[in-house]
């Protein structure tokens, strides 16, 4: 009943610039936190930002400077804006979607949603 889209992956030279998007689609009342992992084949899946519903934020430390996260809670949508991109910034980005409240149809419920996924490279 929710899906996790996200877009603006890309390949982007170190020190160059990428957006991501993630939008939240159904019939949802309300989002408690949306966020962003990151992760690199053979690696496990880490956290890179979360914004909650109030506009806090939180960030790993090595995208700190760099990476700014913002929301919109009236489109259900979380961006992630990444600066100064490293090699190391390399991996596939997932956007997450906790505490999203949906109707059903005949109640609400609440639970945690995952996007696909979205490529970045930074490379030469």
């Amino acid at each position: 009943q929710v899906q996790l889209v996200e877009s603006g992956g890309g390949l982007v030279q170190p020190g160059g610039s990428l957006r991501l998007s993630c939008v939240a689609s159904g019939r949802i009342s309300s989002i408690s936190v949306m966020g962003w992992y990151r992760h690199v084949p053979g690696k496990q899946r880490d956290f890179v930002a979360r914004i909650t519903s109030g506009g806090s934020t939180d960030y790993v430390d090595s995208v700190k400077g760099r990476f700014s996260i913002s929301r919109d809670n009236a489109k259900n949508t979380v961006t992630l804006q990444m600066n100064s991109l490293k090699p190391e910034d390399t991996a596939d980005y997932y956007c997450y979607a906790n505490g999203v409240t949906y109707y059903t149809g005949s109640r609400y419920n609440t639970r945690d949603y995952w996007g696909q996924g979205t490529q970045v490279t930074v490379s030469s």
